[in-house]
């Protein structure tokens, strides 16, 4: 392989990830991304509640700490972003150990909630410029790629040098500092692909010693067949035809897919068409049998029994419990500094 077919070939492969990235993202969330441009100057101390939200926070200048519940403190500098993709508990603060305010009581407001506000908490202490964002995530079911992630996703500013993660907080920081008209919306549809950018760059620290999903997106026959997989999930897929699409034998493509996802290649493909379906129930009106040929069932009774089977309750009942949530927060203050 020469060295220029070697370059397309790598960037056939980041291709295929951040394709399979981007629909486990859009899968995963549900409802609009929410987001707050914030200015604290300290003494300062914020707590987030766990929720069923994914958190992101881009330190547009300064520095902070960021302590997972349960986790050590994480000091992130200027130019780093941290995802928190299960929701759990944080705080962030100035310093290590400082009593913490809920954030709910700083800001008068719920994160999930906010619409590009504009948060200020003055005090004497340096000034910290950040971008604090929330992607509301849905119940079920569960993608394992998410599942397998770290408490916290943290990409240094170094990390991203030269990646696309760069180019989208370079932008990200322009459009905060900036007053031109229509920001609001590119800043959300920033932190709509901050999410992919961050898992395919937290991908990329790990490449070589990789284990399970984290290696199975880099991997090139298993990668291959995800992206056929997701590409068009309502196809006949059989495990052979997988494995000639991906060069492999059956036998050994089969084993090297279950060991690097966890699940076989056919148990993948039926819970992929389901996470498809879920997504489908969840923001449209279509009717069940127009979603069960999407996904590849011709019989609706057939998908409803596969639905129920792996998401644990039918169809029907999943839509009518999983209505979108929105709806903007207004009446975010300026805050007083701790006392």
């Amino acid at each position: 392989m020469t060295v220029s077919d070697q370059s397309i070939s790598e960037t056939a492969q980041r291709d295929v990830v951040t394709d399979v990235l981007a629909d486990i993202v859009a899968a995963t969330r549900t409802g609009s991304v929410a987001y707050g441009r914030t200015r604290l100057s300290g003494p300062w101390s914020i707590a987030f509640a766990p929720r069923s939200i994914a958190t992101v926070h881009v330190v547009i200048t300064g520095a902070y700490y960021l302590t997972p519940d349960g986790g050590e403190p994480i000091l992130l500098a200027q130019g780093d972003v941290a995802l928190l993709p299960s929701g759990i508990g944080h705080v962030v603060s100035d310093a290590v150990g400082r009593r913490a305010r809920p954030f709910e009581e700083v800001f008068g407001g719920t994160l999930e909630g906010m619409s590009s506000a504009d948060l200020v908490l003055e005090g004497e202490g340096p000034i910290t410029g950040l971008l604090c964002g929330a992607y509301l995530l849905k119940h079920a079911p569960h993608h394992p790629f998410t599942e397998s992630l770290p408490a916290v996703v943290h990409i240094t500013a170094g990390q991203a040098r030269g990646s696309s993660l760069a180019a989208a907080l370079g932008l990200l920081a322009a459009e905060v500092d900036g007053d031109s008209p229509g920001a609001p919306a590119v800043v959300a549809s920033l932190l709509d692909l901050l999410f992919v950018y961050v898992l395919r760059s937290w991908l990329v620290t790990r490449a070589g010693g990789a284990e399970g999903w984290a290696r199975a997106l880099q991997d090139p026959a298993v990668g291959t067949a995800l992206a056929l997989v997701h590409g068009d999930p309502g196809r006949p897929w059989t495990v052979q035809a997988l494995a000639q699409a991906a060069g492999a034998s059956q036998t050994g493509f089969s084993r090297r897919f279950t060991t690097l996802t966890g699940q076989t290649p056919m148990a993948y493909v039926t819970a992929w068409r389901m996470t498809v379906a879920a997504r489908l129930l969840r923001e449209g009106q279509a009717p069940l049998r127009r979603i069960a040929r999407e996904v590849g069932y011709d019989s609706e009774f057939a998908f409803a029994r596969a639905f129920k089977r792996v998401v644990g309750q039918p169809p029907g009942r999943y839509r009518a419990a999983h209505r979108p949530e929105h709806g903007p927060l207004a009446g975010l203050r300026s805050a007083s500094p701790l006392p």
